[in-house]
């Protein structure tokens, strides 16, 4: 198991939308790793509905998991990276 980051950090859809791009998996692989449904990824990835931030969490860290790296708003936008492997 990856290291998950132990600050949690809000994540926006477009972060979760690009993720999943960047690691080629899709919304119902996303939301079994999450255990959360598919229309809590769905909505969340679409904004159409406030998902409770256990169900954000639980998407971030099944991400995370996946080899995602979340990047901070730091003046630049927030974004996403894939994390250095563990040599």
């Amino acid at each position: 198991m990856r290291q998950v980051s132990t600050i949690f950090m809000d994540i926006t859809p477009a972060q979760a939308r690009a993720a999943r791009a960047m690691i080629g998996m899709t919304q119902g692989s996303l939301a079994a790793a999450a255990r959360v449904s598919l229309s809590t990824v769905v909505d969340f990835e679409r904004a159409r509905r406030q998902v409770a931030m256990p169900s954000v969490a639980a998407i971030r860290v099944a991400l995370e998991e996946a080899g995602v790296e979340f990047i901070a708003e730091n003046g630049g936008g927030a974004g996403v990276r894939l994390q250095k492997p563990v040599a």
